[in-house]
């Protein structure tokens, strides 16, 4: 079989997975708001959001924002992420809960409690708003 043919075939047999993201294993139809971050309250109101396989949407404390997203659980990599650009007096808060999606690798879904954590010692904590 030729690369290219193998290739093709891959990505069909790929799709006909279905969603293997943090969507489909608890992530879907909710609002995630963010709790803390490495222990500490998050003090501003920042959101996670999984509208569609692939990906990500919410709000931070100053801005809403969209991504992709396309790893299977549990791994978490939020991809380039596309945020308005309206300045607020959170902006500190919001620029921690941008640099923690982005550093995110793993995501763990218990119930009504999402952790995305990496082996570096991230950990955000995040809980349904349903």
């Amino acid at each position: 079989m030729k690369s290219g043919a193998a290739a093709a075939l891959l990505l069909a047999l790929w799709g006909c997975q279905g969603d293997e993201t943090v969507r489909a294993y608890g992530g879907a139809d909710r609002v995630w708001v963010l709790e803390a971050i490495n222990g500490a309250p998050f003090a501003a109101t920042a959101t996670l959001t999984f509208p569609e396989e692939g990906q990500i949407a919410g709000s931070a404390p100053c801005n809403s924002y969209s991504g992709a997203m396309t790893v299977p659980y549990p791994w978490f990599d939020a991809g380039p992420i596309a945020a308005t650009k309206r300045a607020c007096p959170n902006l500190a808060s919001e620029a921690a809960f941008f640099e923690g999606l982005d550093a995110a690798t793993l995501s763990e879904i218990a119930n009504d409690t999402l952790i995305l954590s990496n082996t570096d010692g991230l950990n955000m904590l995040f809980k349904a708003r349903d």
